[in-house]
């Protein structure tokens, strides 16, 4: 926000803003509940797609190679342009931005869903992923300048960390069932309702925060953009040519540049699409790599499982989907547990253990072999997994979000977003 409090400007606005749209204050259950709708949706289309792929070529007529992009048209764009969208955001209006993000998010994905070929379907996913990076930076900005720094603002991000962490494994059931049950077009379909009824009450329930002076740092921001774009391109090509291919080292190559490129940029400017000194915070920049690596671990635990689930034991889509319930009901278990523990223990104490627990479930999914029956062999790591990311999530942003002033918090989740992207595409390459 200002240089007001978050909790005085709350007390000092009246019930209804000068543009009609009634405060968050007054409601707080409703307009929370349409973030966590907005990023539940967000995260879910990373993965909801994965178990329909096999009917999305058959229809389309994919080759073996062009169908990853199904998946990586949405990372690129999503991972690459979330810096800039949470700047915009502090420019321009953080409810504006979130409002319009999800608005194209929804019409892309009616349009993917109508694709009759794969290059259709592939433009359907960017402008997804587009959208994505509109709505989620301004999405947690919204939820964190609304709650004052404490228990609230906790209460708030846990069940914030609960959806995103959970998404993905939700997306995998979902995807299963749709797939199954319907057509792989209604894991694209299922999102147009869901996005009116958002944008409907968004208008109505979400307020605006205040909008920043000052020009955008087209610079900064296209430099950053493109670097974590190449970034995360770079990371998808090693996946599927290896690090030794030409094209994936001079993507390497040309992402360090364009990077070195943004980091000059940024000490010069005056109004930064990232201020730097958010990253002199040693504990800040640490919770960053936590985040990069956790969820690269369950990213790859997410694919590896599912083409064994399906390719190895022979399990049906809605099965697999099915299969993935031990992880995601202890993700959700958890977070609603860790919010109560953070004010006896600290973030630090939790986060150490939660980072065990995901190292010693992704040691025993490494002894998987053709043999393993689906429990103990599968359901305890995916116990372990979820109890592990669950317990790391929340402490790690409250690590980065805590000490942001208001008007650097597009930037600060924008920034925790993108880690979370690259760090998907780097657990998915590997």
């Amino acid at each position: 926000m200002s240089s007001m409090s978050t909790s005085r400007l709350l007390a000092a606005r009246p019930a209804t803003s000068a543009s009609g749209a009634v405060e968050r204050k007054d409601y707080p259950t409703i307009a929370l509940a349409v973030i966590l709708t907005v990023q539940l949706m967000l995260v879910l289309d990373v993965t909801v797609v994965n178990i329909a792929l096999p009917q999305m070529q058959e229809t389309l007529h994919f080759s073996q190679s062009n169908l990853s992009w199904v998946l990586n048209a949405y990372l690129l764009t999503f991972g690459g342009l979330l810096l800039l969208g949470g700047r915009m955001g502090d420019l321009f209006g953080r409810k504006r931005l979130f409002i319009g993000g999800v608005a194209l998010f929804t019409l892309a994905s009616l349009s993917g869903g109508l694709a009759t070929s794969a290059g259709w379907l592939v433009a359907a996913r960017a402008l997804q992923g587009i959208g994505a990076a509109l709505a989620a930076p301004s999405a947690l900005a919204l939820l964190m300048t609304s709650f004052p720094e404490g228990p609230q603002r906790n209460r708030a991000l846990g069940y914030f960390t609960a959806v995103s962490s959970a998404g993905g494994s939700i997306g995998l059931i979902l995807g299963g069932i749709l797939t199954a049950w319907v057509s792989w077009r209604w894991a694209l379909f299922v999102n147009v309702p869901i996005g009116i009824a958002v944008v409907l009450l968004a208008t109505r329930f979400i307020g605006e925060s205040a909008r920043q002076r000052g020009r955008l740092d087209l610079g900064g921001a296209l430099t950053a953009t493109l670097g974590m774009g190449t970034l995360v391109y770079a990371f998808i090509l090693a996946g599927s040519n290896g690090w030794d291919d030409p094209v994936t080292r001079w993507a390497i190559a040309l992402a360090a540049a364009l990077l070195v490129a943004f980091v000059v940029i940024e000490r010069r400017h005056e109004q930064p699409v990232i201020p730097l000194h958010l990253l002199a915070d040693r504990n800040r920049v640490s919770a960053f790599a936590s985040v990069l690596f956790t969820v690269a671990a369950m990213f790859g635990a997410f694919f590896f499982l599912t083409q064994f689930l399906q390719r190895v034991m022979g399990y049906s889509p809605v099965l697999t989907g099915i299969a993935f319930l031990p992880m995601t009901l202890s993700i959700f278990a958890v977070s609603r547990i860790v919010p109560r523990l953070i004010p006896r223990l600290g973030p630090r104490r939790i986060l150490i253990g939660g980072a065990s627990l995901v190292v010693l479930a992704t040691l025993a999914l490494t002894q998987i072999s053709i043999t393993s029956p689906y429990a103990p062999a599968i359901v305890v790591p995916m116990i372990l997994l979820g109890v592990g990311v669950g317990s790391s999530f929340l402490p790690l942003s409250i690590i980065v979000l805590s000490g942001v002033p208001g008007r650097e918090a597009g930037a600060a989740s924008g920034m925790l977003q993108t880690v979370q992207q690259v760090g998907g595409a780097l657990g998915l390459s590997i």
